[in-house]
């Protein structure tokens, strides 16, 4: 990943780069954060916001990385957070500014259910949640689910119409149990045309492949 897309922060970018560890997660490596800055830029340009304190938040935001079914799943933005204020203490940071990016990493995952209270914690959540929904978004949904051998959807009940959703046994279930909610809990303005656009994508994927099953 070049680190001068990062500019003018591209120093921190170099220095902050190498503590990412995907752990053979494809769905969160480098690309993912590429992805995210790109968002975050084209949200932060029509809504403004401290670049620098976005920069080390998309840089640190999955530091610290859990596996989809793992029961620490739920504690992995905090323990980014942790792991960020001890890295930017140690580039000598000041603490309401360590306090602001660990705040963002806190609050962006969906899991945590933490509400992001600042304009850069909002940004960074809609970016990372652009990148859930899409065409990006049912290639991560499926590469997951190949991650944690789940099956595609159940044969007998595709919708999950007499069942509940279980998206840890059936890839399908998570477009209607996380997926297609998504859009509507967008914090920030611009977040939300993004968001509707992608939308339309998933939606019309999940409605496409349910017809081609027979459902």
């Amino acid at each position: 990943m070049d680190a001068n897309q990062f500019a003018p922060h591209e120093v921190l970018a170099l220095t902050l780069l190498p503590l990412h560890q995907s752990a053979g997660d494809g769905a969160h490596d480098l690309s993912h954060i590429e992805r995210v800055w790109r968002s975050i830029k084209t949200i932060q340009a029509e809504e403004g916001g401290d670049l620098e304190i976005l920069a080390a938040s998309v840089l640190l935001h999955d530091c610290v990385q859990a596996p989809k079914n793992s029961p620490l799943r739920e504690s992995a933005s905090r323990l980014s957070a942790a792991e960020a204020r001890n890295r930017l203490e140690e580039l000598r940071w000041e603490t309401t500014r360590i306090q602001a990016v660990a705040h963002a990493i806190e609050s962006h995952s969906f899991s945590a259910g933490i509400v992001p209270e600042t304009l850069e914690a909002k940004i960074l959540q809609d970016a990372d949640r652009l990148d859930a929904i899409g065409l990006t978004g049912i290639a991560r949904c499926f590469y997951t689910a190949g991650q944690m051998s789940s099956s595609l959807y159940d044969p007998a009940d595709p919708r999950g119409n007499a069942r509940p959703l279980d998206d840890r046994r059936f890839a399908l279930d998570h477009f209607p149990k996380k997926l297609l909610k998504l859009a509507d809990g967008f914090k920030t303005p611009a977040g939300r045309i993004l968001a509707q656009e992608r939308q339309q994508a998933l939606q019309a994927f999940y409605d496409g492949m349910l017809a081609e099953i027979g459902s």
